[in-house]
């Protein structure tokens, strides 16, 4: 599991059937202070989440496929939840 933030969505006319009805949003790791960043990457969305929203993201495809019961989905990153607040104590 890991937090990002979203910053984008993604648009597409032909898609594979796993990913038929389901939003795809770009999304960017959030990392403490100091840390490299990693790439954005697609996460497809659970939880109707929104530009700028902090949110959860399941990056197992195992814990994935079966949140979505799709056991044989070519699904890897997925939103599971948005977050409300974000404490780090440093």
């Amino acid at each position: 599991m890991i937090l990002a933030k979203v910053t984008g969505t993604v648009v597409t006319t032909i898609s594979h059937p796993h990913y038929k009805g389901r939003r795809l949003l770009v999304v960017q790791p959030l990392t403490m202070d100091g840390d490299p960043a990693d790439g954005d990457f697609i996460a497809v969305d659970n939880t109707h989440a929104g530009i700028g929203d902090t949110v959860l993201i399941n990056r197992d495809g195992n814990g994935a496929r079966a949140a979505l019961n799709l056991p044989d989905g070519c699904i890897i990153s997925l939103i599971v939840g948005i977050v409300d607040s974000l404490y780090v104590e440093s």
